[in-house]
C-alpha cells in the first residue's frame, strides 16, 4: 500500500474510477494493497467515511459524496433559526431550513443532502444528514428550575434549543444562575439536547458573572498553566548579561505614549532632526528574548494568539511577569528592545533604515491626554515639558507622514469607538464614544511606518515572512454599496481596478455629513477582513504594497514571530534548516493568529455591548438624539449619538400610520400620510425597555428632526406593515 501523510489519495483513486463503484476489498485489489496492509487500508477507508470524504453507496460499495447529491462543510446558524453550510470544496453556501438542521450546532462540520429547487436568496437548499465533527461541546447560559426538571437557556442566539440537565448533574446551581454546560451526545432531533453543569459563574446581572459568561462562551483562556508561570519567572529572573550584546541606547531621549491606565507598554519613540532630515526611532519590547521558540511560553502564546481587552480587564497573551513587568517599557528602567531607525526627508520619503537589538531606558510614561493638552497649548505636565522639543518634532513628522499616506489613497474610516467607564466594583458609571486625538494619530503614523519598513526589509532581502494582508474588495459588495450610496445622492464609482484613492475621495466627500458614520461603517463591511499569511497581496486599506505587524509583540503573536525571524537573518538570509520548514510555520501561525484575532474581536464587541445594555437599563424613559442605522421589515435601528449604543424602534410602536418597508429604497414609508424614515435620518427616541440578557435595547420614537413625505408610488409596490 502506498505510504502517504494522509489518506486523500484513496479518494483520488475512487474519483478517477467514479463510473465503477467498488466494495472495500475490490478497491484494495484494484489499488494493489497487499494482504498484510489490508487492515490498515480498511481503517483508512472508514476514517474517510467518518470524515465525510467518502460515503456508503448501495450494496456495500464506496463512493464520493457528490455521487449521492451530498456535500460536506461547516454550518453557521442564524438568530432567525435557519442556517448555511459553507461547502468544503467550493465557496458555495447551502441554505438549511430550521426543520432540516437535524442536531447541528453552530460551527459543526456536517454532511448535507441537496434538495431540488432553491431556498433563501436563490441558494441551493439541503438537509443535514450527519454531524461529522462537533465544534460546540459546551454551552453558557442561564439555569432555570422547572417542576421536576432543570434546563439552561443558552446565551448565544445561535443555539436554538434549551439544554436539559441530566438528573443529578445540576452541581447545585440556583435558579437564575449563569452556568457552563458540558453537552452529552445528541443524535435525535426530536428530543432536546442534554448536558451536565460543570461550572457555576454567579447570578445573572452580577458584573463578574456576566463577564465570565462571555469569557467562557468564547472559550478564552484565563489562568496560565503552572509550568508556564514558572517558566516566565525563570526567564525574567536575570537578563542583565544580555545588555553587553546590544547597542546601548540608554542615553537616547525616548518615551512611551499610551492610555493613562495602560500597563503593557510595548513601544517607545524617539526623534532627532539634522538639517532637513528626520531620524525616527521606534523601540519595541524584545519579547522574543524571553519567549523562545519551542518553549512552554511560546506554545501558550501561540494558542492564545492575542491579548483580549474587555472594559473591566485584560486577558493577556503572556503571563503578567512578562507583559506588565520585564517586557513592559517602564519609565526609568532598562529594558531590552528591538529598534528600527527610519530616516525621512521633509516630504516623508524614506531615505534609509537600520534595525538593531538594543538596551533602552524610557525617560517618561506619557498619556495621550497629556500630550494632547500640550499640543492644544495647555500648561504641560513636568514629564511632558522635559520632552517638549521632541514632541513638537514628532508632531511635525507625523503630519507629514499622514498627508503623504492620504495622498497615496490610504483609507481612514474614523468610526466612533465605544468608551465604558466603570467603578471599582465593575459597575458601569458612564458610556460614550472615545475622542480620537492628534496624539493618537501621531503614534499610529509611527507604528505604521515601522511595520511597513520592516516588511520591506524582508522583501528586499527576498526572505519569506508573515504579512498582514488586506485583499481587494469583491466587486459584488462594492456594487451593492454603490447602490446604497446612491440612495443618499452620492455617486460611488466601481471598477475591477478601482484604486484606493477613489474610495478615499468618497470618504472625503461625506466627511462631516450626518450620514458619515453610517456610510463609513457600511463601506468598511464591504471590505475584506485583514488576515495574516505568507503570501503577500499588499494592504488595500492602507494602500501599502508591503505590510506586517512588528510593533506589539506583548499582545500579538505574529509580531513576536517577526522579531524572532529578524534575529535569524544573517547577511539578509535565513539559515538553511530554518528556510526549509518556514513556509509551513508561517502558514500555520497565520491561520491560527487570524482565527484568534477574530475570536477576540467578537468577544470584545459582546463585552462592550453587555456593559452598554446594563447602563441603558438604568435609563428607561430617557430621551436621546440618534441616527437611523438600519431598516428591516419589523422596524429600524437607531444609533444613539451621545451614549454611542444602538437600539430598535419596532414598527408596531409607530401608531400614527401603517408603515410599508421599501427594501430597495432603504426606508419605511407611511401608507396614509406618506411619512418616511430612511437610513441616515436624525430622530429623537426614548428608551422603552432593555433586555440585559439578550443585549437588546427597545426604543420609542419621540420625533424626527425633519419629517419627510415619500414620493407617490403604485399601491402594488408597497408591502403593508403595521
Amino acid at each position: 500500500m502506498p505510504k502517504k501523510e494522509n489518506l486523500d489519495w484513496i479518494r483520488d483513486f475512487i474519483q478517477a474510477h467514479a463510473d465503477r463503484p467498488m466494495k472495500i476489498k475490490e478497491l484494495a485489489k484494484a489499488i494493489g494493497v497487499k494482504a498484510e496492509a489490508y487492515p490498515a487500508f480498511r481503517r483508512g477507508v472508514k476514517d474517510l467515511i467518518t470524515q465525510g470524504k467518502l460515503v456508503h453507496l448501495k450494496r456495500g460499495r464506496i463512493g464520493l459524496p457528490d455521487q449521492m447529491d451530498l456535500v460536506t462543510g461547516v454550518i453557521s446558524l442564524t438568530r432567525s433559526g435557519f442556517g448555511f453550510v459553507k461547502c468544503d470544496n467550493s465557496d458555495e453556501e447551502i441554505f438549511i431550513a430550521a426543520r432540516d438542521l437535524h442536531t447541528s450546532f453552530d460551527g459543526d462540520r456536517v454532511m448535507v443532502r441537496l434538495k431540488p429547487g432553491r431556498g433563501f436568496k436563490d441558494k441551493r437548499e439541503g438537509a443535514v444528514l450527519k454531524i461529522l465533527e462537533r465544534k460546540t461541546t459546551k454551552v453558557v447560559g442561564k439555569f432555570k428550575l422547572g417542576r421536576g426538571y432543570a434546563y439552561v437557556v443558552p446565551d448565544s442566539k445561535n443555539v436554538h434549543r434549551d439544554i436539559y440537565i441530566t438528573k443529578g448533574q445540576t452541581a447545585r446551581a440556583r435558579d437564575g444562575e449563569k452556568v457552563v454546560v458540558q453537552l452529552e451526545e445528541w443524535t435525535d432531533p426530536y428530543l432536546y439536547p442534554e448536558g451536565r453543569i460543570i461550572e457555576r459563574l454567579g447570578m445573572a446581572g452580577d458584573p463578574e458573572a456576566d463577564t465570565l459568561s462571555i469569557i467562557r462562551k468564547y472559550d478564552l483562556p484565563t489562568e496560565f498553566p503552572a509550568a508556564v508561570e514558572s517558566e516566565a519567572e525563570a526567564v525574567a529572573a536575570d537578563w542583565s548579561k544580555e545588555e553587553n550584546n546590544r547597542r546601548d541606547l540608554t542615553k537616547l531621549v525616548l518615551f512611551t505614549i499610551d492610555p493613562a491606565d495602560a500597563k503593557d507598554h510595548d513601544d517607545a519613540v524617539s526623534i532627532e532632526k539634522k538639517e532637513d532630515r528626520y531620524r525616527l526611532g521606534v523601540h519595541i519590547a524584545d519579547v522574543s528574548h524571553f519567549v523562545r521558540g519551542g518553549s512552554k511560553l511560546d506554545a501558550e502564546a501561540f494558542e492564545r494568539g492575542t491579548s483580549v481587552y474587555f472594559p473591566d480587564r485584560v486577558i493577556p497573551m503572556l503571563p503578567e511577569k512578562l507583559s506588565n513587568d520585564v517586557c513592559s517599557l517602564r519609565a526609568n528602567r532598562k529594558r531590552l528592545a528591538m529598534t528600527i531607525f527610519i530616516d525621512f526627508d521633509q516630504n516623508g520619503n524614506v531615505l534609509d533604515h537600520e534595525i538593531c537589538q538594543s538596551v533602552i531606558k524610557s525617560r517618561a510614561k506619557l498619556s495621550y491626554d497629556e500630550v494632547q493638552a500640550f499640543f492644544d497649548g495647555g500648561t504641560p505636565d513636568p514629564a511632558v515639558e522635559r520632552v517638549a522639543h521632541e514632541l513638537l518634532l514628532m508632531r511635525d513628522l507625523a503630519r507629514i507622514l499622514l498627508k503623504r499616506r492620504q495622498e497615496a489613497g490610504s483609507l481612514d474610516f474614523d468610526l466612533p469607538e465605544a468608551k465604558i467607564t466603570l467603578d471599582d466594583n465593575g459597575n458601569v458609571v458612564d458610556i460614550g464614544n472615545r475622542v480620537r486625538l492628534e496624539s493618537h494619530r501621531l503614534i499610529e503614523e509611527f507604528m505604521l511606518a515601522a511595520n511597513r519598513e520592516v516588511a520591506l526589509h524582508f522583501f528586499r532581502n527576498a526572505q519569506p515572512i508573515l504579512y498582514r494582508v488586506h485583499d481587494r474588495p469583491d466587486m459584488e459588495k462594492l456594487e451593492a454599496f454603490a447602490h446604497f450610496a446612491k440612495a443618499f445622492g452620492y455617486t460611488f464609482p466601481v471598477s475591477p481596478t478601482m484604486p484606493t484613492r477613489a474610495i478615499a475621495g468618497f470618504l472625503d466627500t461625506i466627511k462631516g455629513k450626518p450620514e458619515e458614520d453610517l456610510l463609513n461603517e457600511l463601506l468598511l463591511r464591504s471590505m475584506k477582513k485583514a488576515v495574516y499569511q505568507p503570501e503577500n497581496l499588499g494592504h488595500f486599506g492602507l494602500a501599502f504594497t508591503h505590510y506586517l505587524h512588528f510593533t506589539s509583540p506583548i499582545r500579538r503573536y505574529p509580531d513576536l514571530l517577526v522579531h524572532r525571524l529578524l534575529k535569524q537573518l544573517k547577511n539578509g538570509r535565513y539559515p538553511v534548516k530554518l528556510a526549509q520548514k518556514l513556509d509551513s510555520v508561517l502558514t500555520n501561525v497565520g491561520k491560527q493568529s487570524s482565527e484568534m484575532e477574530r475570536r477576540a474581536m467578537e468577544a470584545e464587541r459582546e463585552a462592550v455591548k453587555a456593559k452598554q445594555t446594563v447602563f441603558m437599563a438604568e435609563h428607561v424613559g430617557w430621551e436621546y438624539e440618534g441616527i437611523i442605522s438600519g431598516i428591516l421589515n419589523f422596524g429600524f435601528f437607531v444609533r444613539l449619538v451621545e451614549p454611542g449604543c444602538e437600539g430598535l424602534v419596532r414598527v408596531s410602536t409607530l401608531d400614527d400610520d401603517y408603515y410599508a418597508y421599501d427594501e430597495a429604497g432603504y426606508r419605511m414609508v407611511g401608507r396614509r400620510h406618506g411619512r418616511v424614515f430612511r437610513l441616515g435620518d436624525k430622530v429623537r427616541v426614548g428608551i422603552l425597555k432593555v433586555d440585559v440578557e439578550a443585549r437588546e435595547i427597545d426604543l420609542f420614537l419621540v420625533k424626527t428632526a425633519a419629517p419627510r413625505k415619500a414620493p407617490k408610488e403604485k399601491r402594488s409596490q408597497r408591502r403593508r406593515k403595521r
